[in-house]
């Protein structure tokens, strides 16, 4: 039963000093020394439970494996980012009026050449690169790219909606082709419970279906759940909304979902009744633990855990929690978990 935790860019910059500006993402010294020293300030906290390295080296990793940050493919298909000292990226919609999305030129931007640029240093340096980098979802960047007309898109014009997410869906495969082969990974950014998997996790990121229906989901665009489940195994979705329930039944339609990030608030019984064999981990809500007591915790985790029905086929995260958590709430988390397995 894998457990893990993220903490947001406010945590790190209040306590740590760290600082969130685009050097942090792209400038090969800087990615390094930041992921050694958050490695290092992981092992110093809570190192007791398993997380960071007491004496870690350079850590050349591609992408930010401790933060939970989609952003880069929504700045290569044209939207603006904004970077922050204390904050994640923040992606400025590029309302882009047509649906249409140009594959070759996603590939020239600047933003890729950025990407291929500390790709490139990292291997010359170390000869080896690590971790992955947040390649977020095809409906999320169809949000990122194209605005809210995106949902108008769906219900009026479902055939050319289901084109323009194809070619998302291309922009996708290609960038995870170009980190894979590499890195041996495609989904840590997106949660770090996936390492834990013997082969790397392709991880889709379903944020934004909270926003649609079912019918609009199986309409245009459960296909490409469907596909890349026959294609990339594993193959998981990451849903961090609160109503992942709502989309069991379809859910249950994709041949080899392996793995389900359910997001807090979601009927994890139900979702179990339609898929008995899927890895659940398990989102706690980042923002609830705020002001609850240990033992609260525990009780919800352990919960969670009961109605997830097999612990073997389980595990725990909280991502994004800021800088009013408290290490006594963070315990919490990881002292329930070893004893759960303890009990197994």
């Amino acid at each position: 039963m894998p457990v893990d935790i993220v903490l947001a860019p406010e945590w790190w910059h209040r306590n740590e000093g760290m600082v969130f500006d685009r050097d942090y993402f792209f400038h090969p010294l800087k990615r390094v020394e930041s992921e050694q020293k958050m490695e290092k300030i992981l092992y110093e906290r809570w190192g007791n439970h398993g997380l960071g390295s007491k004496e870690p080296g350079p850590r050349p990793e591609v992408g930010a494996v401790h933060l939970a940050a989609g952003f880069v493919l929504s700045e290569m298909l044209g939207c603006e980012v904004d970077y922050h000292e204390a904050h994640p990226p923040q992606v400025v919609c590029a309302h882009r009026p047509e649906l249409a999305i140009d594959l070759d030129e996603a590939f020239k931007s600047p933003a890729f050449k950025d990407v291929a640029r500390l790709k490139d240093e990292l291997k010359m340096k170390y000869n080896y690169i690590t971790g992955d980098i947040n390649w977020s979802g095809i409906l999320n960047l169809a949000l990122d790219v194209r605005g809210e007309p995106v949902f108008t898109d769906i219900m009026m014009t479902p055939e050319e909606a289901r084109e323009y997410f194809r070619s998302i869906s291309e922009v996708i495969e290609r960038f995870v082709s170009f980190i894979l082969p590499d890195t041996g990974s495609s989904s840590i950014s997106v949660n770090r419970n996936v390492r834990h998997f013997t082969r790397p996790v392709f991880l889709h990121s379903e944020c934004s279906h909270t926003m649609i229906s079912t019918e609009d989901y199986e309409t245009v665009l459960l296909d490409f759940d469907i596909a890349w489940s026959r294609k990339f195994r594993p193959f998981g979705i990451h849903y961090c909304g609160k109503d992942p329930d709502r989309h069991a039944a379809s859910f249950a339609k994709i041949p080899h979902l392996d793995f389900l990030d359910v997001g807090w608030g979601g009927d994890v019984k139900k979702l179990r009744e339609y898929l008995p064999n899927t890895f659940f981990n398990l989102r706690l809500s980042p923002v609830e633990i705020r002001t609850q007591a240990p033992e609260e915790i525990r009780n919800t985790i352990r919960r969670l855990v009961l109605d997830s029905g097999d612990p073997y086929l389980t595990g725990v995260c909280c991502i994004n929690m800021d800088d009013t958590i408290t290490d006594e709430r963070i315990d919490a988390i990881f002292e329930t978990v070893e004893e759960i397995r303890d009990e197994i």
